[in-house]
C-alpha cells in the first residue's frame, strides 16, 4: 500500500517536475529565440532592400557613366578610322572602368586609378571581359583590382563599350548596415532578455513558495508517529482565479486531506497500541495462574501417560503464550516511547554472559568471541540492551543446524560508535525475505534451514513452533535499538548471516 509521504513526494515530484519547474527558463528562451527570428527577418528585409537600393543606384550611375564612354569613344568627324579611347573622357569618376572590344580583341582596357590616372588591366581580366553578353545587362563580376559592376553595350559604330563601377562603395555600406544591426539587436535583446527574465521570474514567484511548501512536507517522517502537518500555501498565492493560484489551492486541499488522515490514523495507532498494552498486561495474570495450577497438578495428581503428556503440552503452550504476551506488552511500551532506564553498560561483559546462556542451551552449536582487549562501554538501558543480544543469539540458535558456528563481535568505530555483531555460517535467510526480517509476526517457511531439517520435518516453521517463536524477536530487536537512537542491519547469503546493530556514544534525550 502506497504511503502518505509516498504520495506526497510524488505530488512535489509533479510539482517540480521540469516541464514545470524550469517553466521560467523556458519562457525566456522561448521569448528570445522569438526575437532572434524577428531580428533575423528584419535584418534580412532590411540587408535585401538596401542591397537593391544600392544596386539600383550603382546601376543608374553605370548607366550614365556608359553613354559618357560611348560619347567619348566615338571615331571623330574626318577620321573614321581612328578611335579614341573612351578612359580618357570627361566626366568619369575614379575607379571607373572602360574597355574597348573591337572585332573580338580587347583594344584598350584599364581604369583610373586614385590620382586619376589611367591603369590597365591584366590579360586574365581581358578574359572576363571578353566573356561578357553585350545585351546591356549589368553584371557583378570579380577583376585582379576588385569585385566591379559591368554592363557591354554595342555602340553605333560597330564597337563594343564595357564600363564598370567599383562594387567597394556598395559592400562597405552593406557590411556597414550589418554590423550596426547585429550590435542594435544584441543590446535590444539583452536589454529585453534582462525585462522579461525579471518580469517572468516576477511571474512565477508563485511557484517556488509552492515548491517550497511541497518540499517541507516531502521532508516530514509521515510514515510513522505524530506528525504535525501546520504547513499552506499561503493564501495570497491560493486564489484558483489564476493558474498558480489553482495549484495553489489544490495544494492546501490536499494537504489538509493528509492532515485529517494522518489524524486518524495516529488515533488508530494509538487505540490498538493501547488496546494490545492493556489485553497483554489483563493476559498476564490468567497466563500464570495456568502455568501455576499446572504444576499444581503435576505435583499432586497422579495422571495416565498420556494425561501427563497433555498436560505438558499445556504448560508448554502456556509458556508460548506468557513470551507472546510480554513481548507484545514490551512493543506497545516501546511504541508509547516510555523512557530508557539509562546507566553505564559494559557490552563486553553483556556480550560474554548472553553467549554463555545460549551455550547451555545449545550446546550442539560452535559459539565464538571476538572481543577487544579494552571493555566497551556504552549509556543505555542494560535489561533491553540484555535483550536485543539475547534475541539475536536465540535467532541463530533457532534457524541453524547443529555444528552452526555463531560469532558474535564487538567493536568500536572511529566516529565513537559501537558495532555489535552476530554472524553464522547457516543456511542464510531467502532473498525474497530479507526485506521484512524486522516486521512484526514475519517468518519465513524456509528461511534459514537446511533441506535435511526440512525434509525431517523440523524446520524454521517447526522449529519455530516448537521452541516458541512468535515473529516479533527482530521486531523488538529493532525498536530497542533505535529507541537507543541506533542501528540495524542485516546481511545474508549461503553460508553467511549477519545481523550488525550500531548504537551512538550518547542515546538521544527523552
Amino acid at each position: 500500500m502506497p504511503t502518505l509521504s509516498g504520495e506526497i513526494r510524488k505530488d512535489r515530484r509533479r510539482l517540480l517536475d521540469p516541464s514545470t519547474w524550469h517553466l521560467r527558463t523556458r519562457l525566456v528562451l522561448v521569448a528570445m529565440a522569438l526575437l532572434v527570428a524577428i531580428c533575423g527577418a528584419i535584418g534580412l528585409f532590411s540587408y535585401a532592400s538596401m542591397d537593391s537600393f544600392l544596386t539600383k543606384q550603382l546601376d543608374d550611375r553605370l548607366s550614365q557613366a556608359s553613354r559618357l564612354s560611348n560619347e567619348a569613344g566615338r571615331p571623330r568627324l574626318g577620321n573614321p578610322a581612328g578611335r579614341p579611347d573612351p578612359l580618357e573622357g570627361r566626366g568619369q569618376g575614379v575607379g571607373t572602368l572602360i574597355a574597348r572590344i573591337d572585332n573580338g580583341t580587347v583594344s584598350s582596357a584599364g581604369f583610373l586609378a586614385s590620382d586619376a590616372t589611367p591603369s590597365s588591366l591584366s590579360p586574365e581580366d581581358d578574359q572576363i571581359l571578353l566573356a561578357l553578353q553585350h545585351d546591356a545587362t549589368p553584371v557583378d563580376r570579380t577583376l585582379s583590382t576588385g569585385s566591379y559592376r559591368l554592363v557591354a553595350v554595342e555602340a553605333p559604330y560597330g564597337d563594343v563599350i564595357i564600363t564598370g563601377l567599383p562594387l567597394d562603395e556598395k559592400q562597405n555600406t552593406l557590411s556597414s548596415l550589418v554590423w550596426t544591426m547585429v550590435i542594435v539587436s544584441m543590446g535590444g535583446l539583452a536589454l529585453i532578455g534582462l525585462a522579461g527574465t525579471v518580469l517572468i521570474r516576477r511571474t512565477m514567484k508563485p511557484l517556488e513558495q509552492l515548491s517550497e511548501v511541497a518540499t517541507q512536507v516531502s521532508q516530514l517522517p509521515l510514515d510513522a508517529g505524530e506528525v504535525a502537518l501546520a504547513v499552506r500555501v499561503p493564501s495570497s498565492n491560493a486564489h484558483p482565479g489564476t493558474e498558480v493560484g489553482s495549484v495553489g489551492y489544490a495544494l492546501n486541499l490536499m494537504l489538509d486531506n493528509v492532515s485529517q488522515a494522518l489524524e486518524a490514523r495516529q488515533q488508530s495507532e494509538t487505540k490498538v497500541r493501547q488496546f494490545v498494552a492493556d489485553a497483554s498486561h489483563e493476559l498476564r495474570t490468567p497466563l500464570t495462574a495456568i502455568r501455576g495450577y499446572t504444576e499444581l497438578m503435576r505435583m499432586t495428581e497422579d495422571f495416565t501417560p498420556d494425561g501427563k503428556k497433555s498436560l505438558a503440552r499445556v504448560q508448554s503452550q502456556s509458556e508460548r503464550m506468557t513470551t507472546l504476551v510480554e513481548d507484545l506488552l514490551l512493543l506497545a511500551r516501546l511504541d508509547e516511547g516510555q523512557p530508557l532506564k539509562i546507566s553505564d553498560v559494559d557490552l563486553t561483559q553483556l556480550v560474554v554472559e548472553t553467549v554463555s546462556d545460549e551455550k547451555v542451551m545449545a550446546p550442539d552449536r560452535i559459539w565464538q568471541l571476538e572481543l577487544p582487549d579494552e571493555p566497551v562501554v556504552v549509556r543505555g538501558d542494560a535489561k533491553q540492551l540484555h535483550q536485543v543480544l539475547a534475541n539475536l543469539l536465540s535467532n541463530a540458535r533457532k534457524h541453524t543446524d547443529p555444528g552452526t558456528t555463531v560469532v558474535t563481535g564487538v567493536m568500536r568505530s572511529a566516529d565513537g560508535s559501537v558495532v555489535v555483531t552476530v554472524t553464522d555460517n547457516g543456511a542464510g535467510i531467502p532473498p525474497e525475505f530479507v526485506g521484512r526480517v524486522f516486521a512484526r509476526f514475519a517468518r519465513a517457511d524456509a528461511a534459514r534451514t537446511s533441506p535435511a531439517r526440512s525434509a525431517s520435518g523440523s524446520g524454521a516453521t517447526g522449529a519455530a513452533a516448537s521452541e516458541g517463536t512468535s515473529g516479533l524477536g527482530l521486531s523488538i530487536v529493532q525498536s530497542i535499538v533505535e529507541a537507543h537512537g541506533g542501528t540495524v542491519e542485516v546481511n545474508s547469503r549461503p553460508g553467511r548471516t549477519e545481523f550488525a546493530l550500531r548504537l551512538p556514544c550518547e542515546p538521544p534525550a527523552a
